[in-house]
């Protein structure tokens, strides 16, 4: 039996956090994302329209299922209010959160051909920005107090197919970016049906010809969608990736049940422990045989590394100006902790305070916010 060392949430990491970021000029971070890109419908569902300027929005998720059900049996209309269209999908939200803070991205994503213009303040952040389909997913969001149930239309990008990619790969500029990256970050294997084959050709064509390891950082998106057998096939090919680099698997809470579910590992409900999650990393990371599996969740993270767990409590919102994308920016954080070659108990910090911030302002941090937020974060001020 391994010993293993548990870290338990130590503000002091937030002030030495802090300091080490401003140490390093991050454009010296580069980063390389991929490949989903989606046009995203920011949606309030309406509870009650008092007049034309004045309504109430539905909470939560509880309150909008308690709704549907009730409608079952008899048709049932509600309003809904399109707050705003913003570019989306895992690849270019992560690159969006890792380019506003000065980190070098390549970002690889369907995003339209031409690229579809919604993309465009993403696009002039980017190092390179480099569209990969014909035509972009479709994302409705809506928004609520407590989450977020997103819908999305994607039957485009069936025609995301090993063989469209190796086309893709023949002007070298994936292969080169790959070359000078300290990470990889790869998203959204749900919506793509042939992304799991397309992972093995990258591994066996662009990867293993890397004249070093770089650590590959992998977002599934929530794969309920998904069946069993697709699921279990390509999670026993993550290790694959270990030839080629380090991985770490980036889980939320329902992510990480499915996976457990599958390979007959516990399920924990909302309420869990801290230390019950942490444990379900470590089964996770040994079942999978991967280097790292890290999950968030909305009042905590954790990871499980060889030998150590780490915990870290998020600094919470009670009312979140955007939630939509929160996700990618934890994940866009903890890419830069690995490109900053941070330990593992500053990479789930810096993950979170990025989270964090966006949460706060609905956009993405630069560096001297990303700092102040860490200080204020530390002082017990984000509010």
């Amino acid at each position: 039996m391994k010993t293993i060392d548990y870290h338990e949430p130590d503000p002091r990491i937030l002030t030495k956090l802090a300091e080490k970021i401003v140490r390093h000029d991050l454009r010296n971070c580069r980063v390389v994302t991929g490949f989903d890109g989606f046009i995203d419908e920011m949606i309030t569902l309406v509870g009650e329209r008092r007049s034309l300027d004045d309504f109430s929005a539905v909470p939560d998720i509880a309150s909008f299922a308690s709704m549907v059900a009730a409608s079952a049996g008899h048709s049932s209309l509600r309003e809904i209010v399109v707050n705003d269209v913003h570019p989306g999908g895992c690849a270019v939200n992560v690159a969006d959160g890792l380019a506003s803070m000065g980190v070098q991205v390549d970002c690889f994503a369907t995003a339209g051909d031409p690229v579809h213009p919604a993309f465009a303040p993403i696009a002039g952040k980017c190092r390179g920005f480099h569209s990969w389909g014909a035509e972009p997913g479709r994302t409705l969001a809506f928004e609520f107090n407590d989450g977020k149930l997103m819908f999305s239309a994607g039957s485009q990008l069936a025609g995301f197919t090993p063989a469209a990619v190796r086309e893709r790969l023949a002007d070298g500029v994936f292969f080169q970016a790959c070359e000078s990256a300290q990470v990889i970050a790869l998203t959204d294997w749900t919506m793509y049906p042939h992304m799991t084959a397309v992972w093995q050709m990258l591994q066996t064509e662009v990867f293993s010809r890397l004249d070093h390891r770089p650590h590959f950082f992998i977002d599934l998106v929530d794969p309920s969608s998904r069946s069993p057998q697709d699921i279990l096939a390509m999670a026993a090919m993550l290790h694959d990736f270990e030839v080629n680099g380090t991985l770490t698997l980036g889980l939320n809470g329902n992510e990480a049940n499915i996976l457990c579910r599958l390979h007959d590992l516990t399920e924990f409900d909302a309420g869990a422990a801290m230390s019950d999650i942490a444990g379900q990393a470590l089964s996770l990371r040994e079942t999978l045989q991967i280097s790292r599996v890290v999950i968030h969740r909305a009042r905590f993270s954790v990871s499980a590394t060889c030998g150590e767990i780490c915990m870290q409590a998020v600094p919470y919102c009670e009312r979140p100006r955007k939630n939509t994308g929160a996700g990618d920016r934890f994940n866009a954080g903890y890419c830069l902790a690995l490109a900053l070659s941070a330990d593992a108990v500053e990479s789930l910090a810096l993950a979170c305070g990025v989270a964090g911030f966006f949460v706060r302002h609905g956009c993405s941090a630069d560096k001297p916010q990303l700092i102040d937020f860490l200080q204020s974060w530390n002082d017990d001020t984000v509010g």
